[in-house]
């Protein structure tokens, strides 16, 4: 199993959507239900976090007076 800390965004969100439907699905056993569910809260946590280091980089482009980029500005995450 692969350490969560080294998933991209994209692959933990597919393995926590997989955790998802096994979940509903009812047919695990009671341990390893337990188990797979400490994962995905595990798995929801890296995602959060991912996307949160991704807003603080994200950046607003300014315009001038005709509406062409002049720069950037950090983002306002206020």
């Amino acid at each position: 199993m692969t350490d969560i800390a080294d998933l991209s965004f994209e692959a933990a969100l597919d393995e926590l959507e997989k955790i998802v439907t096994q979940l509903e699905s009812g047919k695990a056993p009671l341990q390893e239900s337990i188990a797979i569910y400490e994962r995905g809260e595990a798995l929801k946590a890296h995602c959060e976090a991912l996307l949160k280091t991704a807003e603080a980089r994200i950046e607003k482009i300014t315009l001038n007076r005709e509406g062409k980029a002049v720069g950037t500005e950090p983002l306002d995450a206020g």
